[in-house]
């Protein structure tokens, strides 16, 4: 059978990228022709890069809620983005358009909707970005990963599905995991992720609190890049890494209780696979709120505790992490009974419709 070409986008911070990653994974290259376009600088062409599939940068303009100078700028930015990805689609012939959202994406849909070529998109948050807020009058099916965001999208068109995991996340070994960092079974191990560029708050606390938590935990703590602190190095129960890849599964797998940002891809992912979460989102400062929505929901459906950034202390912390451990059986016990689907088995299953 012929190969059928379909094209994914999204970018502007790496959750907009590893669910298309987790995707791609999934489809044969001897069925599918799978090419990228993104940003000429963003974060999406560094991790496609990764693995091995043409990509495309494109000129893009940021998208703001607010009057801005830039604005008129950026209007142009957009305006050459879909004469560049119109003269791409029109060369690749796609069978599918698959957006994950950021602001790269809307000249590629705007440029594919002109020219009938069908658009999938998916939404992470509880609330639509504003890419996916323009988007969405030209998708053909819009996909969320919570329930509450298919509100504010078409009904006709729309269903919440979770998020797409990814499958390698499932491949960790516990034993493996507390190899490679060093530690043994006598404490829980505390796995501390402030996102991909770390937290300066988050990072500063953890490390604050070091003497009390190290008697109670062994700590992993991806800190972000440029943000490991030399003279840590050497303290017993206390692992620092700017970032972690290969091996991230096998540290999950050893891991009892997580301290996350609130990004929709990383908490389902530890949803999935039954970490108590300890959920410290960005501020309403840091970005729009997003996470602190996200936060809210897995709250209220018992999957986990929230700590807001503007309260966090020494203490704060150290009276959050006891409360989620109290809570952890019933926590564990929501998570084994959510009827979150697999996102990943119904996107595969939605693509392949168009071959």
């Amino acid at each position: 059978m012929k190969k059928q070409t379909i094209v994914f986008t999204g970018g502007g911070s790496a959750g907009h990228v590893t669910p298309n990653i987790a995707i791609i994974n999934e489809l044969s290259r001897n069925e599918w022709d799978i090419h990228y376009i993104g940003s000429k600088k963003g974060i999406e062409k560094e991790l496609i890069s990764e693995i091995n599939i043409p990509y495309y940068g494109i000129s893009s303009g940021k998208l703001r809620r607010y009057m801005d100078k830039e604005n008129a700028k950026d209007l142009f930015r957009v305006l050459k983005g879909i004469i560049e990805a119109r003269k791409l689609l029109k060369r690749l012939k796609p069978k599918l358009i698959f957006s994950k959202g950021g602001f790269v994406s809307v000249p590629v849909i705007i440029a594919a909707s002109s020219l009938k070529i069908p658009i999938y998109i998916h939404e992470s948050d509880l609330t639509p970005g504003l890419a996916n807020k323009i988007s969405q009058r030209f998708a053909d099916r819009i996909f969320t990963s919570f329930d509450e965001a298919a509100a504010h999208f078409p009904a006709g068109k729309t269903v919440a599905i979770g998020s797409p995991i990814r499958r390698e996340i499932f491949s960790g070994d516990k034993e493996r995991g507390k190899a490679f960092l060093g530690f043994t079974d006598e404490k829980p191990i505390l796995t501390v992720m402030g996102g991909s560029l770390g937290s300066k708050k988050i990072n500063e606390t953890i490390r604050d609190s070091l003497q009390d938590l190290t008697s109670i935990y062994q700590i992993v703590h991806l800190c972000g890049k440029g943000q490991e602190d030399e003279s840590l190095m050497n303290i017993r129960g206390y692992r620092q890494f700017e970032y972690i890849s290969n091996e991230l599964a096998d540290i999950l797998a050893a891991t009892d209780t997580v301290v996350t940002r609130g990004g929709s891809n990383a908490i389902f992912e530890f949803l999935a696979l039954k970490i108590p979460m300890l959920i410290i989102p960005l501020t309403k400062k840091q970005s729009r709120g997003d996470q602190i929505l996200n936060a809210e929901s897995f709250y209220k459906k018992g999957f986990s505790l929230t700590l807001e950034e503007e309260t966090l202390t020494r203490g704060s912390l150290f009276e959050s992490l006891d409360k989620l451990e109290k809570r952890r059986s019933q926590i564990i016990n929501n998570m084994q009974s959510s009827l979150m689907s697999d996102a990943l088995s119904v996107l595969i299953k939605e693509i392949h419709k168009h071959r």
